[in-house]
């Protein structure tokens, strides 16, 4: 299939979404995602799962388009949450906190609210344009990979979030082992029996991402921002459009960010369980990594904002390309997503391109005008969304611990969940006191389950050797990325150390 052609099938998905009911259900599922994203702990897998059985009587373009709004609506809106009140509502929006949070708490987050909605914009478009034009091609890169080389691949995730999240090398891995110690919990993927569960039945489903989100970004924070010394009342002057930019400064750095975490979030979106979460996690490490000032990180740096979301947004558009093409949903959306079509007597493959050029080229095209019509939805809300941060703190963390305990509550309807949320947020705390990130953790426990079952099955094939996953030119050189990586973040500290020194003797 020819670029002119891919161009041509492009044009007449437009015609399709273009029409006034795929456009009002595509302004609904953005809308609703939005709305999703914004309220901490509901999620956009909840409310797609929710409104799956109303999709019955529609089209099936019609209840994609709607379905796919809420997930990247949903996106956008949990990052809102998560540099407003450090509350991340999806795992790929835990990375926007890290720097988005402080700008906020500097008295300026209409600067990262605004960015992350152009930086959404341009990585969706941008993906967009990737999946018209090179989807065949990127199914057939998909498709070499295996599990060896799923299993490098998010290895490379883990150590990419240890080396973005903290200047203590260790602290980091120590977080990531405990995620992934955290992710062995519940039910053995191969034999089935119950892994650290301490005899409670309900430790058989594992420990959401919800309640561990919750407890080391939300409930860790409330319990510091309580201490005595802190000042509990952030007054927050809401400006017009001139408060919502970047500086000439931060507008330059951010055009090579987005324009970095773009491709970096469309190629991982394209892989199978790799995904959104990866993706900003590893656009986030790239940034630190060629930044002449990765001091910056952490403390209020505009890249640590735009780049993440440029790519997971990127990711969530071509993450529909293993969905639909191969069959295979990178992450649960994903399944929904299949579901739903089945559901609708589609069979998705490498045939539905050919079979069903309106669903497939109307679905691309209707992102599209979805990203517009975000934009368009969000930018004018951003103060609404700022006054969030002039209530008196007495008054805004009951709320907040509101928001938790019903975002919590409704992972398995448990009151278990609210005991394990107290519990986490007070570890959080303490961790967040000795100097340890929480992200590394956090992805440590998403990536868990999926590097164990990836881990085994090419055992499984390799017949037990582990030299399989150095057979495959791409896992091993997955792999050499992974060591080098390692290796940069033992030597990092110590040429800073001597950098420092060096100035402090010239000085004198």
């Amino acid at each position: 299939m020819g670029v002119l052609e891919n161009l041509a099938n492009l044009g007449s998905g437009f015609t399709v979404a273009l029409s006034w009911n795929y456009l009002f259900y595509c302004f609904v599922g953005v809308v609703l995602g939005t709305f999703v994203g914004v309220l901490p702990g509901l999620g956009t897998v909840t409310a797609i799962s929710m409104l799956m059985p109303f999709t019955f009587g529609l089209d099936p373009l019609e209840a994609l388009i709607m379905l796919s709004g809420i997930f990247y609506g949903g996106l956008y809106g949990g990052s809102t949450a998560s540099i407003l009140l450090n509350l991340p509502g999806t795992p790929a929006s835990a990375v926007v906190a890290l720097d988005g949070y402080p700008m906020a708490k500097q008295g300026r987050a209409g600067v990262p609210l605004f960015m992350t909605a152009i930086a959404s914009f341009i990585g969706g478009c941008a993906a967009l344009v990737i999946v018209g034009l090179a989807a065949p091609a990127i199914v057939q890169v998909a498709l070499e990979f295996g599990s060896a080389e799923y299993f490098s691949m998010m290895l490379l995730g883990l150590i990419a979030a240890a080396a973005a999240s903290s200047e203590l090398p260790l602290h980091s891995i120590g977080m990531v082992i405990i995620g992934l110690l955290l992710g062995m919990v519940g039910m053995d993927i191969v034999s089935g029996m119950m892994r650290f569960t301490f005899g409670i039945p309900i430790m058989a489903e594992g420990i959401s991402f919800i309640v561990v989100a919750m407890a080391f970004f939300g409930l860790a924070e409330v319990i510091a921002n309580l201490e005595p010394h802190v000042k509990r009342h952030m007054v927050q002057q809401v400006g017009g459009w001139r408060s919502m930019l970047p500086t000439r400064d931060e507008a330059k750095r951010s055009v090579g960010a987005i324009l970095r975490g773009t491709p970096l979030g469309a190629f991982l979106g394209a892989l199978p369980g790799a995904g959104p979460t990866i993706a900003s996690f590893m656009a986030y490490t790239v940034e630190k990594r060629v930044s002449r000032q990765p001091e910056r990180f952490g403390k209020g740096a505009i890249e640590g904002v735009v780049a993440p979301e440029a790519a997971n947004n990127a990711a969530a558009q071509t993450g529909y390309i293993p969905t639909l093409t191969l069959g295979i949903p990178g992450d649960a959306v994903g399944a929904l997503i299949l579901g739903t079509l089945i559901m609708h007597g589609i069979a998705p493959g490498p045939r539905v391109i050919s079979s069903h050029p309106e669903l497939f080229w109307g679905l691309i095209a209707s992102m599209w005008v979805g990203n517009f019509l975000l934009l368009w939805v969000n930018i004018p809300f951003i103060n609404v969304w700022i006054k969030i941060l002039s209530i008196p703190y007495r008054m805004l963390y009951p709320a907040i611990m509101v928001f938790l305990c019903v975002g919590v509550y409704s992972v398995s309807n448990s009151s278990f969940q609210l005991y394990l949320l107290a519990g986490l947020g007070a570890a959080g705390y303490l961790f967040a006191k000795l100097g340890c990130p929480a992200s590394p953790l956090l992805l440590g426990l998403i990536l868990g389950p999926m590097m164990e079952e990836n881990l085994r099955r090419a055992l499984l094939i390799g017949r037990g050797n582990p030299m399989v996953f150095l057979e495959s030119p791409i896992s091993a050189g997955i792999l050499s990325l992974c060591a080098a990586l390692l290796i940069l973040m033992v030597v990092m500290p110590f040429v800073r150390a001597s950098n420092t020194r060096r100035k402090r003797d010239v000085q004198m």
